[in-house]
């Protein structure tokens, strides 16, 4: 392989990492993240965030490349106004679920045990971090992004076996970049676990950040840059 296109597909890496970490995909990631108490499952959530990026990248970028078209400006401006009520819908939900304060007696079993105890509502201490939640949220976002990676893979390789591995480089980066600042924005979830009110209000203020950049998001979308004059004009 010569030495020009491996510059190209570290580079490529190196702007799948700086990519991970833009604000509208770490804002979603943190509204999961903050409902962990193990740093290992922190973790989790980016790696699964950066697999669902990374599968509709490839898919659609691959569709893209072969039929040598591109994404109207109208449907990416679309998909991207889906992220910004993506992000207001998690927002939502991490509001509620942490409003939810009432105890109530769970059964369930651990180890091959069924055993009863008192649990809140809303809190996370025996729910599985939704790593499916993730993914979709990653695919979400890799659906959204689709059109930009296909601009940039065309004007940076030239054929379709150098564009797979671009892409594929560009996801390892994500999945890096996002893998090591889930971890660190973990953190702070992880070791607020057994203070149930900094948790709650870690959460909301995590929800409300999401409802307010994904309004935001979409205002900008559909107003600023004219997406719904694209569409009702």
């Amino acid at each position: 392989m010569e030495i020009g296109l491996l510059s190209i597909l570290g580079i490529g890496f190196v702007l799948g990492i700086k990519h991970a970490i833009e604000p509208d995909h770490i804002i979603a990631v943190s509204t999961i993240a903050s409902h962990t108490k193990k740093l290992w499952r922190t973790s989790l959530v980016g790696i699964f965030w950066g697999i669902g990026h990374t599968a509709t990248l490839l898919a659609v970028g691959l569709i893209l490349i072969l039929t040598k078209s591109t994404l109207p400006d109208k449907w990416a401006g679309l998909l991207e106004f889906i992220v910004g009520g993506m992000l207001v819908y998690l927002g939502v939900v991490n509001w509620i679920s942490a409003g939810k304060n009432k105890a109530e007696l769970v059964e369930h079993q651990h180890g091959g045990e069924r055993h009863k105890h008192f649990l809140r509502k809303g809190d996370p201490a025996h729910h599985q971090t939704s790593y499916l939640k993730s993914m979709i949220i990653g695919l979400v976002h890799g659906l959204a992004g689709s059109a930009a990676m296909v601009l940039l893979t065309m004007t940076t390789v030239h054929t379709v076996w150098n564009g797979t591995l671009y892409i594929l480089l560009f996801g390892l980066g994500t999945i890096a970049g996002m893998l090591i600042f889930t971890t660190i924005l973990g953190i702070p979830f992880v070791l607020s676990a057994n203070n149930r009110s900094l948790k709650m209000t870690l959460t909301r203020i995590t929800g409300a950040v999401s409802m307010l950049f994904g309004l935001y998001y979409m205002y900008s979308l559909g107003v600023t840059d004219g997406l719904f004059r694209m569409w009702l004009g």
